[in-house]
């Protein structure tokens, strides 16, 4: 998901104002500080917002208004006259007001907690009383029409980039430019995406159901990648839950139980909205670099239900990349006591920094929901259906069915996107820098006039102990994302070993509603098995511990493998995939100073330095909750915190192919991600498996060590390759990344943004006599059978944004030769 941001950071351009009225400025008091949270208003309104941290704020209007309103509980009451249309960077002063001062509460510093010495107190738990009873929960079924718009933007542009050489031959683009309404700044439109769906919902099963009806995008209509990466950053989310998950991010709602000791709560003032009496609530942090908000809301007087909320996430939050996020909704009242969301408007700005004129991208959705219908029931089967074709009417709609289903018009501006970025994909240079970020977000190289991708380049080069310097090339056909059928290959070469591997592989949706798939390829490489207790299903997919330019120590426990799978894949129900396969192997050392050998006889005279092997797999796996786009071969993975459940059972037949053994392998795996509210995120893996029958060592698990510095979830740090070798095994991995939750604490650690990461691994195994005797490669089998083997880590995250280190401790088994008791490794990525 991160790399597709580098593609958008491609493109700049300038902007201009169509608004009527913009004012922009800080409020300061007598003393020269800067007033946080004050309210401003454009006079004979109720448009306005409040200032952030700084005393800032940035207020726009479509309407004409010259005169503007700030006021602050505590101060006068200032009313400025605004001589023009446009009128930037203010300075005004407030007042302490002394008739006051007794009377009102100062927002400022810490709220008390206490309901009865603060009034917003007793408020809010009003609002956790009759959360349950508000909203669509209160009906068994329900259905509405959803209109939802998601935009891009470049934002924050001066003369110097107008004129820059990167914009020659394109400076139409900027006849298409407006202003922030949020934060005051130019911006220039680079995609545009529009969706009419009708949602289906029903409580008492929990399920529910979005019907798209029509859907039209400009820009980068054609790179599904963007599309989903917008989808994902904006999931739905329910204000009156405890924690809002954005960016992989738990942020402490402004409405949670947990709000009390999170937020500073003022009750501000009090109106009729909609002829409803309604209190205004301000909030904002008790501590810095928290995952929080601040803003204010309005709730009712009888239902306490929210009337309005605006969410403006602090700046100093721990969250790479992302400088401001701004979130309105808005709710209507279908009665006296049925409160419904009926705008939701979400704004977030990406850029590199936080510094106020960092040049960035806007990414905003607005959402509008109307037509509301509740207690129709439907079929049970009705949520189980699924569309399995790509319907290509719904994404060619004409202008007619836009102008009926359109809630809310497209302004001049967005109207003139579509044409200016259909112009825009015909300029060479455009095409170029499209190209060069569609690569770095894909990993290929497209060329479209044959329908081949060539890559993935991160792939191009490598090392390890016995190929010395390794190239490789590849590609896969490439129709388009909805392709039925899929070949892909790759072709490399070892210049220490002189010789040639390659792969092969193919694959083919027979079956689009059951998802039955047929695949089939070849494989002959060099690879370090032994990486993973659980099977890859990947034919061509290699690990990367077989291409690691330095380690700890030499790895010169490689191995050549011939690899032929053929299987067929069913998902009858959603998230429930069956596969079945046959694979031939033939393995044999690929370093002379490692050795498979096996004795081929009872008497221990006879040895064999090859494995033949056929054997069938039957697996079954499930993901939960998981989210899919596209409807070819291959789909796309719309989500990601998800759990999965794999188990598998695999035969080892002589009779077949004349292969060497006999035996049956059962494994199980179990995947868990846990949002623990505030404090991150916990991530569980359990794994068990036995073989029965006699194997040799290329056909045993070996609990897989990581030589590399890097840190490679799922592996024992402190363990060499082929340390511990099992038949049996049970093994437990838990990782807790509490998201700087602790460093956001301590005051001069604060301000770099550092994340706190936890790893406790341990594994269980033991290994046959019969196996044992079976051993001919000179490698002793040690097993962690008389107690558990494990190793603790403590790690940062986030250092300069991309860096993590861990340094990692072995718990036991110090004894071993070569044993290492200590390790630093590390991992580069961006992340939110």
């Amino acid at each position: 998901m991160n790399l597709n941001l580098r593609v958008l950071f491609f493109f700049f351009g300038m902007c201009s104002a169509f608004a009527q009225t913009k004012v922009s400025g800080v409020v300061f008091d007598e003393n020269n500080v800067s007033v946080a949270y004050a309210n401003v208003l454009f006079k004979g309104s109720t448009e306005g917002t409040i200032t952030n941290e700084e005393g800032r704020f940035y207020l726009e209007s479509g309407n004409t208004y010259d005169t503007l309103i700030i006021s602050f509980l505590g101060y006068e009451t200032l009313e400025i006259p605004l001589p023009k249309k446009v009128n930037y960077e203010l300075k005004f002063i407030l007042k302490e007001d002394a008739g006051q001062l007794d009377e009102v509460y100062i927002v400022t510093g810490k709220q008390s907690k206490k309901e009865g010495e603060n009034p917003a107190i007793a408020i809010l738990k009003k609002i956790w009383e009759r959360k349950r009873k508000n909203g669509l929960r209160q009906f068994d079924q329900y259905q509405y029409d959803k209109y939802e718009k998601v935009e891009f933007d470049l934002n924050t542009i001066d003369s110097s980039l107008i004129k820059s050489k990167l914009f020659k031959g394109m400076e139409f683009v900027f006849n298409q430019v407006d202003t922030s309404k949020v934060t005051g700044k130019t911006y220039l439109p680079i995609f545009i995406n529009e969706a009419v769906s009708k949602v289906y919902g029903d409580n008492l099963i929990n399920e529910e159901k979005e019907d798209l009806k029509g859907n039209k995008n400009s820009g980068f209509s054609n790179n599904q990648i963007i599309i989903d990466f917008i989808d994902d950053l904006y999931s739905e989310f329910d204000i009156y839950d405890n924690y809002l998950e954005f960016f992989d991010k738990s942020f402490v709602s402004p409405l949670s139980r947990t709000g009390i000791n999170t937020y500073n709560y003022v009750l501000s003032d009090s109106s009729f909205i909609d002829n409803k009496w309604c209190y205004n609530i301000i909030y904002y942090p008790r501590r810095k670099n928290e995952l929080t908000f601040k803003g204010d809301f309005w709730v009712n007087d009888t239902t306490f239900a929210i009337k309005e909320i605006n969410m403006q996430a602090s700046k100093s939050a721990n969250i790479n990349w992302v400088k401001e996020i701004y979130i309105e909704q808005d709710f209507e009242v279908l009665n006296d006591s049925i409160f419904l969301i009926k705008r939701d408007y979400f704004m977030s700005d990406f850029a590199f920094n936080k510094k106020e004129k960092s040049r960035g991208i806007y990414g905003k959705r607005t959402t509008l929901y109307d037509n509301y219908m509740f207690d129709i029931p439907k079929e049970d089967t009705f949520y189980s259906k699924e569309v399995f074709s790509y319907n290509e009417d719904v994404y060619n709609r004409e202008d007619d069915f836009w102008e009926q289903n359109r809630m809310e018009s497209l302004s001049l501006d967005e109207k003139g996107v579509y044409k200016m970025l259909d112009t825009l994909k015909t300029v060479k240079k455009f095409k170029r820098l499209y190209n060069v970020g569609s690569i770095l977000a894909s990993g290929y190289v497209e060329f479209t006039d044959i329908n081949f991708d060539y890559g993935p380049i991160f792939s191009t080069f490598g090392f390890n102990e016995v190929e010395g310097i390794r190239v490789r090339t590849g590609g896969r056909t490439y129709f388009g994302p909805n392709d039925l059928w899929r070949l892909e290959g790759f072709l490399a070469y070892g210049f220490r070993d002189d010789k040639f591997k390659y792969g092969i592989s193919g694959k083919y949706l027979i079956d689009k509603k059951n998802r039955f798939i047929i695949s089939a390829g070849n494989r002959r490489d060099v690879e370090q098995i032994g990486v993973n207790l659980t099977s890859s299903t990947d034919i061509l997919g290699r690990s990367l511990a077989s291409s690691s330019l330095i380690g700890t120590s030499t790895n010169d426990k490689l191995t050549s493998v011939n690899l032929t799978t053929v299987a067929m894949e069913l998902e009858p129900i959603r998230n429930l995939v069956f596969r079945l396969s046959g694979t031939y192997k033939t393995l044999r050392s690929a370093s002379e100073t490692f050795s498979l050998d096996y004795y081929t006889d009872a008497e221990q005279t006879t040895v064999a330095s090859v494995i033949e092997q056929y054997e069938n797999a039957f697996s079954m796996t499930y993901f939960p909750g998981r989210k899919m786009t596209g409807f070819g071969v291959e789909r796309r993975l719309a989500n990601d915190g998800f759990p999965s459940l794999f188990a598998q059972v695999t035969r080892g037949d002589k009779g077949i192919l004349n292969s060497d053994f006999d035996y049956t392998k059962v494994q199980f795996s179990y995947i868990q991600p846990w949002q623990v509210g505030g404090y991150g995120r916990l991530t569980t893996t359990l794994e068990a498996g036995k073989t029965f029958g006699d194997v040799p060592l290329g056909l045993l698990n070996v609990v897989p060590g990581n030589q590399s510095y890097f840190s490679i979830y799922n592996t024992f740090s402190q363990l060499d390759f082929y340390e511990f070798v099992t038949d049996t095994y049970t093994s437990l991995h838990l990782e807790h990344n509490f998201n700087g939750r602790f460093f956001s604490r301590i005051p001069f650690l604060r301000k770099l943004n550092l994340r706190e990461i936890v790893g406790v691994r341990g594994v269980w195994g033991d290994v046959s006599q019969s196996n044992r005797d079976l051993n001919a490669s000179g490698l002793t089998y040690l097993a962690p059978t008389n107690k558990v083997y494990y190793e603790y880590s403590v790690g940062v995250g986030n250092i300069f944004k991309i860096l993590r280190i861990d340094f990692n401790f072995r718990g036991n088994y110090l004894d071993n030769p070569s044993a290492r008791n200590f390790g630093v490794t590390g991992s580069f990525g961006f992340n939110f």
